[in-house]
């Protein structure tokens, strides 16, 4: 393999679905929700719905060396009625025993009489409209672990036997 710098696997346990109250931050709803199903690892595999705010970040520049700081980063706040298109990114457990959630959306919203849709990194802020619904493929916790990846400097997931 050449053009993959890692691969790995781990075994699918069970799937968890939850909806989300209107007004709820999305990001702590969903730190709510893996909590109380007690999972510590796992794939967003759906996410719908609608937003009343969504905070997205995104990447404003490619620095000259890593890891991402601040300045390198832009964050767009946006208030109006959006539809919830995507929801991907993972969950998995840190060295220091805490839990990691790394997760990107997408959302639609009207311009101007079109449609136009955004996406960037899920952070606080982003708020619930009139429902969301959030599914996630549990994984075996003892598979994953979110590790500190070389190149970028920021964690990343790795499965298979612990690192």
């Amino acid at each position: 393999m050449t053009l993959i710098e890692s691969i790995g696997s781990a075994p699918i346990q069970r799937v968890l679905q939850f909806r989300i109250r209107p007004g709820s931050d999305l990001l702590q709803a969903i730190t709510e929700g893996i909590q109380a199903e007690r999972v510590q690892a796992g794939i967003f595999v759906s996410g719908l719905g609608a937003l009343r705010r969504a905070v997205f970040r995104n990447l404003r520049v490619f620095p000259e060396k890593f890891p991402v700081n601040p300045e390198d980063r832009l964050y767009l706040d946006i208030t109006a009625p959006m539809e919830l298109v995507s929801l991907t990114g993972w969950i998995a457990p840190r060295v220091d025993g805490g839990t990691e959630i790394h997760a990107h959306f997408a959302a639609s919203t009207v311009r101007n009489e079109t449609v136009v849709t955004l996406g960037g990194h899920l952070t606080e802020g982003t708020v619930c409209g009139i429902k969301v619904v959030v599914a996630i493929l549990a994984i075996d916790s003892d598979q994953a672990q979110a590790a500190m990846e070389p190149y970028s400097k920021s964690l990343d997931l790795f499965l298979g036997p612990a690192r």
